[in-house]
């Protein structure tokens, strides 16, 4: 009887794990197409209302996106993620949202791409990378898994428009323990944890 019961439990668990895997594969790609009509709405509409629900990505379906933190940087989500992991885990949750700040603030901005990969990216053809993580030569791949959970939260929150502008529009960003030349060049908008956060002086984007 006893074996009987284990039989059925593995049959089970057998024919559960590719519905599990179809179910996590149709929320990815709902997640990777809202986030794709996101990115364009951001792009044109300055309203800063947050998403309507039915439009808004969820966090179950933000979570399947990559999971293992392996994947090609070819999707919003992915590439948003993946930008707050590199450039500030181990840090407050601020820190890493005033990341995700940035990145959606150049969205679209004169000066800088009109997809957030394009900005995430910005640079790496002339080895002059804006995030300096996409040039250094290392692995892209996660290495810890809570933080980058928390990284594709922060980026869903982003880009349904529910993450508040801690940096006060900024456009640039650099480490507090460093003075690069560039920031003379513009107007400070915010200290968080360990960044300094800037925008232009004449509010255009160079």
């Amino acid at each position: 009887m006893r074996f009987d019961w284990i039989a059925t439990c593995l049959a089970i668990m057998l024919l559960a794990g590719p519905a599990l895997a179809t179910d996590q594969e149709q929320k990815q790609q709902v997640a990777k197409e809202k986030a794709e009509v996101l990115e364009q709405k951001a792009t044109q509409d300055s309203n800063p209302a947050p998403v309507p629900k039915a439009e808004a990505i969820t966090q179950p379906e933000a979570q399947a996106v990559d999971p293992a933190g392996k994947a090609p940087l070819d999707d919003a989500i992915t590439c948003l993620a993946r930008s707050i992991y590199w450039e500030a885990k181990g840090k407050e949750s601020t820190d890493m949202e005033a990341v995700a700040n940035v990145v959606m603030n150049r969205l679209g901005h004169e000066g800088f791409p009109d997809t957030v990969c394009g900005v995430v990216k910005q640079g790496s053809e002339t080895k002059s990378c804006q995030f300096s993580w996409w040039c250094d030569g290392k692995s892209d791949t996660v290495q810890e898994e809570a933080p980058y959970a928390m990284a594709k939260e922060i980026a869903r929150k982003a880009l349904n428009k529910q993450l508040p502008d801690h940096t006060g529009g900024a456009l640039y960003f650099h480490d507090r323990t460093v003075k690069p030349d560039w920031a003379d060049k513009y107007v400070k908008t915010a200290d968080i944890g360990l960044f300094r956060f800037y925008k232009p002086r004449d509010g255009d984007a160079k």
